[in-house]
């Protein structure tokens, strides 16, 4: 196990619909060193993970229009890609770890950055393993 973590190596597609905290989340998730894709909802996010098979996070909010919430996409995420890490943000709907895909992360907003730099990187490095 001599690799050493290098969060460049590991894309998050971050999806959120308010423009402004797409862009905090994408400037969170930069600044700690990975790359970042974003999506302002389901459809988009489905998308980008056709296209770039390196995204290996997902980072998405539960409350989006469109044609399913993020808790509807974090499922069918690990549905279709198995692999792909969850991370699941909510100011407004209460999640349980029922609601919650398999092995999978629930954060309430608004969450400490500190924090979700800490889960990104332990959830990237699970990915090594």
């Amino acid at each position: 196990m001599g690799q050493s973590f290098q969060p460049s190596r590991f894309a998050v597609l971050v999806v959120e619909h308010d423009p402004l905290i797409l862009a905090e989340a994408v400037d969170l998730v930069e600044e700690a060193g990975f790359v970042a894709y974003e999506a302002r909802n389901a459809d988009q996010a489905i998308r980008l993970l056709e296209r770039h098979p390196e995204i290996t996070v997902l980072l998405t909010d539960v409350d989006m229009p469109g044609s399913m919430d993020g808790l509807k996409l974090a499922r069918a995420v690990r549905d279709r890609w198995p692999p792909v890490r969850i991370i699941v943000t909510s100011g407004h709907t209460k999640v349980t770890e029922a609601d919650m895909p398999e092995e999978s992360l629930f954060f309430a907003k608004p969450y400490p950055p500190q924090n979700m730099v800490q889960a990104l990187t332990r959830v990237a490095e699970q990915l090594l393993r």
